[in-house]
Order: structure tokens, then C-alpha cells, then sequence
């Protein structure tokens, strides 16, 4: 995937919010409320390194809205971090958690910083500080984080732990924690399994099946490496390219899933695997296929490349993977695109199913979880399904769509 920082166009989707809000009417009043957000948070985010000097990063907390619930949103660790990239994943978040009809709002969070070259020792002073530094503005009934880019349940368990000193045992103030402490059994592979699970649906309707599909999945990380695990082991699909930041590997008769996870584990990257041929992350979408799955981060489809997919259809594991001049190209080639807020949903599903565990102290079954993200999931994509065949839109306009005329809806009866 390209290490570049993410466009305007795919950090705010304008157009692609314009064009849903059309078709629904929404009034000029709520389109200025819906497309800013509610509060802004800038940090410093001074960390003592292991080596004595300080570094100053900087940190950010955007609350889009909350008219539906408790703001809800992830907190990524990435030296494209900016800004304007978390103001625009903090509006997608606002309009995944009302399209799959959950009670929270959106948000997202991050810290400008490369983690790769910090110990655990400077991740976690890190993540204390920022916490620290947010905290006022965090809490179960006001804005629960989660894990994003580059953080996870150790991340998770720090912020939790931080939050925690003088307000008492609060696990519900951070989704995505360790099992010990409070976490949900099947979030750790939920937006995959979520991800499978609306291509089982799409599938079914496009008259595509899954078993024995030609499938590739650009990021083998969290997302991708248990959609590529699910699709391989559950549906029978045939992975036949997958990639990471190092580059991408192919293999036309279906790449070994399993060793290749086991390769991956063992922190080798996936080009140098031996069960297919090495190939770069930009012609890893060249590759013919029947789903493409770009699971890494956004603007992996724009408006250079989209030409030159040789796939049938598009399905959005990673967050704003499309720019919207892309998705004019992949319309007008009749490519369709089950876009990420539907898509890769299943990670704040089950975060919600975990609050709602932490609020209750009790913990569901593993069969529980599946069975209710499954419900989840199906009526979200259905509802999309069925909006886009009345009114002749895309799968993304229609998601948009009823996305946005939930949070008007809230605005209005709160008084907006």
C-alpha cells in the first residue's frame, strides 16, 4: 500500500454526502450541522524517551456528532495522522454507528507519530499522556474509544487503566480490551467476520458465489488477515493476492491461508512468502479477481488507478479506501462498491455489544456475539440493498442515505 498521506477528497466525501443529501431533501440547516463537528481536541503529547530526550507529538480527539448516543471511535497511531484525516474517519463513524442502527455517535482520535521505531515502554507512556491530555472529554455516557491503526487491546487496556485512576473501575469508557478486562469475546476478528458476513449477503443477491471465488485483499493486518482466514476456512474462496505494507504476494491456483498466517505471525512480510510470487502493492490491484478487498488504510482506489481494476466487485474493509473521483470511474465501468461504513461495520458492532457487556457486568457467549453481529449486519446491508433498487442509487449513496436521515432525524426531535 502507498505510504502516502490521504487526500482531501477522501478525507471529507463531500460529494458523496451531497449527493445522499439530495436525495433525501435534507434541509441546508442540517447539512451545516451534520458536516461540522460538535468538539475539536488538539494535545501536545510530550513522551520521555527510553534514551532520556523528549519528543512532542501531537494529539487529537474529534467529536463529530452525538445526537444518537455517546460519541464512538477509534484511536490510531500514524505519522499521516493529521487533522483533517481524523475529522473526516470521525464523520464516517457517525454514519456507520447510524446505518447499523447502534446508539452511539462518531468520533475518531489520533497521535501524528510513526510507532514502529518505540518500545512498549514509550508506546505506553505515550498513550497515558494522550489519555491524560482527553480524558475531560472521554467517558461510557460521553465518548468511548477503540482500537484503529497501529493501537490494540494492550493499547486499549493502558487507556482504560489511565481513565480509571481516581473515577473508579470504568471498563465501559474503552471498547476493545483485553478478555481480563473486560472485553469482548470476537472482537478481536469482528470487522472481518462483519466484512464476510455482507459479502455473503451481496454474494447471494449478484448471483456470485463466494466458494471458489477469486478474492483479493489488500492489508494483511487485523482486517484483512481474518477476512482472508474466514473467506479461505468458512466460504471456500480462493485468495489469490494479498499485500502489506512490504508489498503484496499472488498466487492464480489460491495462496496456503493458513501458513501464510502462520509466516505473517512470525513477523515476516508477505512478499516474501513461498507459497506465490512477489508482486508490488500496485499491481496487486491490477490482479483479475472477483472481489477486491482493500483492507488497509484509505485512498488505496483513486482517481490513478481505478481504470485499471480488473475486478468484478469492490468491497471496502478499510476505512475511505475510494476517493469519490474513483467510485464516478468504477459507477461509470459498472463496478459495484459495498462501501466501508457498511462494509467493515462489524468492529463497532461488537464494541457496542462490549459496552453494553461492561454496563450490564455480564459477559455474552462467543455464539451470542456472532449470532447478534450476524443480525446486525444482514438488516444494515439489507436496508442499503433495498434503498439503492427503489431509488436507482449506489450502494454507497443509499448507505449515505439512510445514514444521514437517522442523525437529521435525531438532531430534529432534540430540538436542532
Amino acid at each position: 500500500m502507498p505510504d502516502a498521506p490521504p487526500s482531501s477528497d477522501a478525507r471529507s466525501a463531500r460529494p458523496q454526502f451531497d449527493a445522499a443529501a439530495d436525495l433525501i431533501g435534507l434541509s441546508d440547516h442540517l447539512r451545516d450541522i451534520l458536516d461540522r463537528p460538535f468538539r475539536e481536541i488538539t494535545v501536545q503529547v510530550p513522551l520521555k524517551m527510553d534514551d532520556g530526550h523528549t519528543q512532542v507529538f501531537t494529539g487529537y480527539r474529534i467529536q463529530h456528532n452525538g445526537a444518537r448516543g455517546p460519541t464512538k471511535g477509534g484511536i490510531r497511531y500514524h505519522q499521516h495522522a493529521d487533522h483533517d484525516e481524523v475529522l473526516g474517519l470521525a464523520r464516517l463513524m457517525t454514519w456507520k454507528t447510524a446505518l447499523t442502527d447502534i446508539p452511539f455517535g462518531g468520533a475518531k482520535g489520533g497521535i501524528t507519530v510513526d510507532p514502529r521505531p518505540l518500545s512498549s515502554g514509550e508506546l505506553e507512556r505515550m498513550t497515558r499522556t494522550f489519555t491524560s491530555r482527553i480524558a475531560l472529554c472521554l467517558g461510557p455516557y460521553r465518548d468511548v474509544p477503540a482500537p484503529d491503526v497501529n493501537t490494540n487491546a494492550q493499547t486499549m487496556a493502558w487507556i482504560f487503566d489511565e481513565y480509571s485512576r481516581g473515577r473508579g473501575y470504568t471498563p465501559a469508557a474503552v471498547t476493545g480490551k483485553p478478555i481480563a478486562l473486560g472485553g469482548s469475546l470476537g472482537r478481536d476478528e469482528a470487522t472481518g467476520r462483519g466484512v464476510v458476513f455482507v459479502m455473503r449477503e451481496f454474494a447471494r443477491d449478484l448471483k456470485l458465489p463466494l466458494k471458489g471465488a477469486r478474492v483479493v485483499v489488500q492489508g494483511f493486518g487485523n482486517v484483512g488477515g481474518h477476512l482472508a482466514r474466514i473467506l479461505h476456512a468458512e466460504d471456500g474462496a480462493r485468495l489469490v493476492g494479498v499485500s502489506d505494507v512490504d508489498g503484496a504476494v499472488m498466487n492464480a491456483q489460491g495462496l496456503d491461508i493458513p501458513r501464510l498466517l502462520q509466516h505473517t505471525a512470525a513477523r515476516q512480510p508477505v512478499n516474501t512468502f513461498a507459497g506465490g510470487t512477489a508482486i508490488s502493492n500496485e499491481d496487486l490491484l491490477r490482479l483479475s479477481c472477483d472481489y477486491l478487498c482493500p483492507a488497509a488504510l484509505g485512498d488505496a482506489i483513486t482517481d490513478r488507478n481505478a481504470a485499471h481494476l480488473a475486478c468484478k466487485v469492490v468491497v471496502e474493509g478499510a476505512n475511505a479506501p475510494t476517493t469519490a473521483a474513483a467510485d464516478v470511474i468504477l459507477e461509470g465501468r459498472g463496478i459495484p462498491v459495498v462501501p466501508d461504513f457498511l462494509a467493515n461495520a462489524g468492529g463497532v458492532v461488537v464494541s457496542y455489544f462490549e459496552w453494553t457487556q461492561n454496563l450490564q457486568q455480564h459477559r455474552w457467549e462467543l455464539e451470542v456475539v456472532q449470532s447478534e453481529l450476524l443480525k446486525k449486519m444482514v438488516a444494515a446491508y439489507a436496508a442499503v440493498r433495498d434503498t439503492a433498487r427503489d431509488r436507482k442509487v449506489s450502494l454507497r449513496t443509499a448507505a449515505y442515505a439512510i445514514a444521514i436521515a437517522r442523525v437529521a432525524e435525531a438532531e430534529k426531535l432534540r430540538g436542532s
